[in-house]
């Protein structure tokens, strides 16, 4: 029941998750953070199983903040996508793959938003919008109705409350609020939404 939510815009991207963490219909926290920051202008956002959505995050971070050590410079969040993907896809050969569905938001180089879908399976697709979850079957309509391409911060908020508000009425249960992150080129803020 998790929802993780990402929007482009046009020089920043904004992520939200839900802050309840279930296990089937029980609510054992109310301020859980799905997200995970892999250095200054990069941030994932995953869902899936508990155990490997932890072991998974701190896998790529560890990863991203290496690379960043040896070769003098942080990662763009296109070759963050490209290792997810990559690292998803090899796990899935193995005899225990990862079961974690992911979003990677982030700033490019040119000081434009990033943000791409990546699922368990380790198909890897840039959106200008993506969800997973249950927040997909809900939000997605209203995603494709009011998203543009040169749409502000404003904007962006504005979307996600709408967003928020279709998920409240929605849901079959109380997923306690969305943590919102906005990665932007001063780096990534946390919202208070």
């Amino acid at each position: 029941m998790d929802i993780v939510l990402g929007i482009r815009l046009k020089d920043a991207t904004l992520i939200a998750t839900s802050k309840a963490f279930t296990r089937g219909i029980s609510i054992l926290k109310d301020s859980d953070d799905k997200t995970l920051n892999l250095n200054k202008k990069n941030v994932i956002a995953i869902t899936g199983e508990s155990g490997d959505t932890i072991n998974f995050a701190e896998y790529i971070k560890g990863n991203v903040q290496l690379k960043g050590l040896r070769e003098g410079h942080e990662m763009e969040s296109d070759e963050i996508a490209s290792f997810v993907r990559h690292e998803l896809a090899r796990s899935l050969r193995s005899r225990s793959p990862y079961q974690v569905n992911l979003l990677v938001a982030g700033v490019n180089d040119k000081e434009e938003g990033f943000l791409s879908m990546i699922d368990y399976i380790g198909t890897r697709c840039d959106l200008p919008y993506a969800a997973h979850g249950y927040a997909a079957f809900y939000t997605m309509s209203l995603l494709d109705h009011h998203y543009r391409e040169d749409i502000s911060l404003d904007d962006g908020l504005k979307l996600l409350k709408l967003c928020e508000e279709e998920l409240n009425k929605r849901m079959p249960m109380d997923f306690k609020g969305l943590n919102v992150k906005i990665v932007d080129k001063e780096g990534i803020k946390v919202i208070d939404f």
